[in-house]
Parts: structure tokens; C-alpha cells; sequence
């Protein structure tokens, strides 16, 4: 049993992938096998993480889930330990493998009951109710299942998830209707996933819902091609004694459109985007800005270098565009997008494009050697559809970025996913909610040309690791210190 995650990456498999697996291993093993593989994980876990519990109270569904839950109840029970089942289901509807740990249960004396129990916060609630057979067209629930699911998530005792939590999509990491939380849960939550690792438990509403994730291979191997990788850190080579500021690449940041007629200016963007590619180990970071008469902002930061936007060589660079442009960075993308060597393209840049079909055109031209950096909404944009949609299907969403424009794409949020063509796409396990403020996308993205800058044709690699080092700069962020963004890009490392 494997705790989740570490530093490795780890393969992610989607629920058709995860059924395919799971038939050809039933095929090859006796009757009841990967059942009683599963409860016994169950079990084993479930002592590691309340040893002095008085009351376990596992929660049964009227599937092959609830048949892992009795399953570990009759274990735990015939060892000595406290276990109240309560069980939604039906012998005669059972399929065969839970039918055998429903009776398995029902011999070894394991005591059903209707009402869960009054839990403490040394005791432990077991919700094996749903695990992966619940899709987002599945059938309104069983009201006993959604009151059962209610005291889980809002008793005293931490909460152990079978396989998934329940009513959490195994691809997308959404909740089915009528399955969300209506408030944060009341204890520490643990996912033990069995087989595979799902891709919803590390992106959307994954992360909160799953708290804690293990992993339980059940013995099987996973002979299939994974749906995605949980991305791991980067191993960056030592920089050689001998190198110099030429070594490691040229950053220009384009951007920073200043007072408007609305009154509103955005220089700070592009210095956040400057300071990140700096600190994140570009060699030299130059700042072009949309509006060249704010430079004050860039008095502390004496290592960045001014120039006009006309004097950049964009085809010996790698470019940060679009970080706090405004409209002011229409005029700038046809140039940019056809001249620069290596390309980050974030914010108002990706807002410019998504309105112009023939910046779609220039962009889709490219190759390879190009980032996109969006939000949801941005993202939405750029596919023509809305917010709702791209968070529906996170990993769908990017790859479908990805393939239209022929590029890497890196879909920010909770469980940022990388997707480019020909590759499998990633999600980042780092980062946490401290990045809820102005400013972190920008830092994302000038960290992204540093690494782009030092990886030339490698756009994906460079996503990956700059989303990897964005996240644990905040995950190494004491909670107690509000993080800002300038904050943020000071403590980057360079990968």
C-alpha cells in the first residue's frame, strides 16, 4: 500500500481503463479474489488510521463497492474489532462476489444496523457506498445513501473513502448531481483507491474531497496505456561551473498595458511575470512594455532589462506574452506570434486570440515550441463553449486546446493539467489554495519561459516542471503568511 503522492509521478487511469483491468484480473484469478484483496486493504488501513477506535462504522452500498466495505467488516470483526454495518442492498440483487462477503459478513456475526452511529474523533467511518459506479448520467440516489453521506462528511471521526469518495467522477473529478457538499466536511478525509489511481482524485473537486490518497494495486499489474501521469518533480541537472548568463536563455516579457481611459493600469502583471522568469533561472529577463512611460514600476527589480517592444529580436527569444496586457496586446501578437523562437502566451494574449480568427490562424502555425497558460475562462474562450463545460471535463478540455492549436497546453486550477499533442497529458499534484490571488498566474507565467528559455522545443517539459515548482513554492509557504504574488516569484527555485 502506497501513500499519495510523492515526488513520483504515478500513472492515472479512467474508469474504462481501470474496468478493463479489473475484468482481465477477475478472468485470471479463482472466484471472489479481488474482493477479498480489497477488504483486506480496507481493513488494514482502516486500523493504521484509527487503532483506538470504539466504533467503526462502515457505510455499504448495494454493489461490488459495499461488497469490498462487508468484506472488510467481516475481517475486522472477527478480529476483535467494533464494527456497525450499515447496508444498503439486497441479497438476491447482489452480484456474486458481494453476495459471498455479504454472507461472509452475516456468518461472522457483524452487527447491521439502520441508523449510523454516534461517532468520536478517535473512531472511523468507512464509505464504501459508490466507488466508480456512478457516472454524471447516473439516476437520482437512494435517499438512506444521501442522509448516510450527509453524517459522514459532517461527523466528529475522520472518513475513510473506498475506492472513491462517493459521488465523485472517477475521470473528471466532479461531483454527480446531486452528490456535492454543501460545506466543507467536518474531519480529515483518506481515499484508499484500489487497482488504479483515478485522474478525479487530483483534479477539480478531487483534491478537497479525496483528502489523503492511497494506493492499493490489489496485486495486479496495470498492463494498459495509463489516461494520464500525476506529474512528478523535476530533476533538474546541476548548472556547470562554467556557464554564463548566455547559458540558460533570454526572457522577454510583453505586456504591462498602463492607464487606459477606464483609469486602469496593469504594469504589475508583467513585472510578477519578469521577477518570476528571473528568480527562476533565466539568464537575462528583458521587459517590453505596452505602455513605455510606466517604468517606475521596475526601479527595485534592477535586473530586468527595459526595451521597446519594436527593438526585441523575437526570433533569438523566448516570450512571455499577454501578462497584463489589456487590448493594447492586439497590436503586438501578429509580430510576436509569427517572429518568436519559443512562446508563452498567457492572459489577455489568449483573451485577443480567442476573438480573432486570424491570430487563430498565426498561432496554429506555430509548432510545437509554443505554451498556452489558461484559466477556465480563458480556456472556454478559446474553445468557444463556456466555464461550466471546460471544468466538466478538465483533462478533455486541455487536450482538446492542445490538438486545435497544436500545442502544450497548461489548464490552470486545482489539479493544473498538460496536455500537447502526442503526449499524455499530466495532472500537478502541488500547489494549494494560498495561489487564490492576483498576480500567482502571472508568476506561472514568467516561470514558464525561464524553464521554456533553458528547453528549447520542449514545451511540455517546461509546463510540467514550471507548474510542479509554482505549486511546492506554495506548498513550502508557511500557512499562517498570506502569500502574494511577489512573494510567490521570490521564492522560486530554479528547476
Amino acid at each position: 500500500m502506497l501513500r499519495i503522492p510523492t515526488a513520483q509521478p504515478h500513472a492515472l487511469y479512467g474508469t474504462a481503463a481501470t474496468r478493463a483491468i479489473e475484468a482481465a484480473a477477475a478472468a485470471a484469478l479463482p472466484p471472489h479474489t479481488l474482493m477479498q484483496r480489497a477488504g483486506q486493504a480496507t481493513a488494514r488501513l482502516a486500523l493504521a488510521l484509527a487503532p483506538h477506535a470504539r466504533c467503526i462504522w462502515i457505510a455499504c452500498g448495494g454493489g461490488n463497492n459495499g461488497g469490498d466495505g462487508l468484506e472488510a467488516a467481516a475481517l475486522l470483526h472477527r478480529a476483535g474489532h467494533p464494527v456497525a454495518v450499515t447496508w444498503l442492498g439486497r441479497p438476491d440483487a447482489l452480484p456474486p462476489d458481494a453476495r459471498r462477503s455479504w454472507q461472509r459478513a452475516r456468518d461472522a456475526g457483524v452487527p447491521f444496523i439502520d441508523t449510523p452511529p454516534a461517532l468520536d474523533p478517535q473512531d472511523l467511518c468507512v464509505d464504501a457506498l459508490l466507488g466508480i459506479g456512478l457516472g454524471p448520467s447516473s439516476r437520482a440516489p437512494d435517499p438512506r445513501l444521501l442522509q448516510w453521506l450527509e453524517h459522514l462528511r459532517t461527523n466528529a471521526a475522520p472518513t475513510l473513502c473506498v475506492d472513491l469518495p462517493s459521488g465523485l467522477i472517477a475521470d473528471t473529478g466532479q461531483w454527480a448531481p446531486g452528490f456535492a457538499p454543501t460545506r466543507p466536511p467536518a474531519s480529515q478525509s483518506h481515499t484508499l483507491s484500489l487497482l488504479t489511481l483515478k485522474p478525479g482524485l487530483f483534479t477539480a473537486h478531487g483534491r478537497d474531497a479525496a483528502g489523503t490518497v492511497w494506493l492499493d494495486d490489489l496485486g495486479v499489474p496495470a498492463p494498459h496505456a495509463p489516461t494520464a501521469w500525476l506529474a512528478g518533480a523535476p530533476h533538474g541537472a546541476a548548472r556547470a561551473h562554467a556557464s554564463h548568463k548566455g547559458s540558460f536563455g533570454d526572457v522577454a516579457v510583453v505586456g504591462g498595458e498602463g492607464l487606459h481611459a477606464r483609469g486602469m493600469g496593469m504594469t504589475g502583471a508583467a513585472l510578477l511575470a519578469a521577477s518570476a522568469a528571473l528568480h527562476g533561472g533565466a539568464g537575462r529577463v528583458m521587459a517590453a512594455l505596452l505602455d513605455c512611460g510606466a517604468t517606475a514600476a521596475f526601479a527595485q527589480q534592477l535586473e530586468i532589462m527595459l526595451r521597446r517592444v519594436d527593438a526585441l529580436d523575437l526570433a533569438r527569444l523566448t516570450v512571455v506574452c499577454g501578462c497584463g496586457g489589456g487590448a493594447a496586446v492586439t497590436a503586438v501578437l501578429p509580430q510576436v506570434l509569427r517572429e518568436a523562437r519559443r512562446l508563452v502566451l498567457d492572459a489577455d494574449a489568449l483573451n485577443a486570440i480567442a476573438a480573432d480568427g486570424a491570430l487563430q490562424r498565426l498561432l496554429q502555425a506555430r509548432g510545437p515550441a509554443t505554451m498556452l497558460t489558461p484559466h477556465p475562462l480563458e480556456a472556454a474562450r478559446l474553445l468557444g463553449t463556456d466555464t461550466a463545460t471546460v471544468q466538466a471535463d478538465r483533462l478533455a478540455a486541455a487536450q482538446a486546446l492542445a490538438g486545435r492549436f497544436g500545442c502544450t497546453v497548461l489548464l490552470k486550477g486545482s489539479g493544473s493539467v498538460i496536455a500537447a499533442p502526442g503526449h499524455t497529458p499530466l495532472v500537478n499534484p502541488t500547489g494549494n489554495a494560498l495561489l487564490a490571488t492576483g498576480g500567482t498566474g502571472d508568476v506561472l507565467a514568467g516561470l514558464a519561459g525561464a524553464l521554456l528559455a533553458r528547453m528549447p522545443g520542449d514545451a511540455f517539459t517546461a509546463a510540467a516542471h514550471a507548474c510542479w515548482l509554482h505549486g511546492a513554492a506554495a506548498d513550502a509557504w508557511p500557512p499562517a503568511r498570506a502569500l502574494t504574488a511577489s512573494r510567490l516569484a521570490q521564492a522560486l527555485r530554479p528547476g
